[in-house]
């Protein structure tokens, strides 16, 4: 319609006296869809930015290539495409809801601190029992993309580093990730003097990385406290529930090696974070309620840490998707006792 409209306008400047279009100006000339000359094919490879997947194309063309994290083989998808064509969605698939539907936010509660509520941040231990833990739940309830990025991480990095090399890998992310727990633990105790925390710990990268983070937290309601939902069933581990420049959070404190400037980056972890803020807002042991969430992405080389907030809004929106990935456990650990022989 467009080019059509376009071709009698030509034909009418030509016509016109007073007016002369050469031929050269039409080929120059085009719309964000035509052009009057022989239209160029488009390299899709030419609209890659080259500046920021040098690194991965470095290490995909040669045969000893930096190690990945799950974030950074998802760029893989973006460079070549995905691996094999997707199935259109069946119809109703995107639009589903939570068949057994449960409040995230507790009307009773306030979010406004208690006469009676403890001087210092509360810290339940966490029972260990057959009722399922949040991580246990979306572990088990990944995608079969997720499941097939994180499978192909982990057998690029065994190339990379070996069985032993990987395992060793992991066991020290799990202990920066545990120290830098410890030390974030230590800085937000009020009953902790500084002569009782470990300078050691104070010393990271990580720690360095959210300064600018801390500055604005306060009122530390909880830490590295045990949650429960009782009506759901299923229980988690919080990392800390605080004020966020003047908002009650549940924080979730989490290490990158890559940067994580938006909160699809950070995959499941907003569902983490609303399934232990619906837990507390129902659970017993607490007696305020927490209507925002916050995830901080701290880096080893202590560039400055990504806050994700949360409002109630977003919240509410994630803990949907979490209740669908609850249902979606429990009906498959259903179907599991089924098929169980007696």
């Amino acid at each position: 319609m467009k080019m059509k409209l376009f071709q009698t306008i030509c034909r009418q400047l030509r016509s016109s006296k007073g007016f002369s279009v050469e031929s050269a100006a039409l080929v120059a000339f085009s719309t964000s869809s035509y052009s009057c000359g022989r239209k160029k094919k488009v390299n899709p490879y030419e609209e890659v930015d080259q500046e920021k997947y040098s690194n991965l194309v470095q290490s995909v063309l040669s045969s000893r290539g930096v190690a990945h994290t799950p974030g950074s083989v998802e760029e893989d998808a973006l460079l070549c495409g995905p691996v094999s064509k997707p199935k259109p969605p069946k119809q109703g698939e995107d639009r589903r809801v939570p068949q057994n539907w449960f409040p995230i936010f507790n009307p009773e509660r306030s979010d406004k601190p208690n006469a009676s509520d403890p001087s210092v941040p509360l810290k339940i231990p966490l029972q260990r029992n057959v009722i399922p833990s949040v991580t246990r739940v979306l572990q088990q309830t990944m995608t079969k993309q997720q499941v097939f990025w994180l499978e192909r991480w982990k057998q690029r990095m065994i190339l990379e580093l070996g069985e032993d090399g990987f395992k060793e890998y992991n066991s020290n992310i799990f202990l920066q990730g545990k120290r830098f727990h410890e030390a974030l633990e230590s800085i937000l105790s009020p009953q902790e003097t500084l002569k009782e925390r470990d300078e050691n710990l104070l010393k990271s990268g990580y720690i360095e990385s959210v300064q600018h983070i801390l500055k604005d937290v306060s009122g530390v309601r909880a830490l590295e406290s045990a949650v429960q939902h009782e009506t759901l069933n299923y229980i988690g581990l919080l990392d800390c529930v605080a004020e966020y420049q003047g908002k009650l959070c549940v924080i979730d404190w989490k290490t990158s090696e890559k940067p994580k400037p938006f909160i699809q980056s950070t995959f499941d972890n907003p569902l983490q974070v609303v399934a232990y803020m619906g837990a507390m807002n129902h659970d017993t042991n607490y007696s305020f309620q927490v209507q925002c969430g916050l995830i901080v992405v701290a880096y080893k080389d202590g560039s400055p840490a990504h806050p994700h907030f949360m409002d109630a809004e977003l919240c509410s929106q994630y803990w949907a998707k979490w209740l669908l990935r609850l249902e979606e456990y429990t009906e498959k650990k259903k179907n599991q006792n089924i098929q169980k022989p007696e």
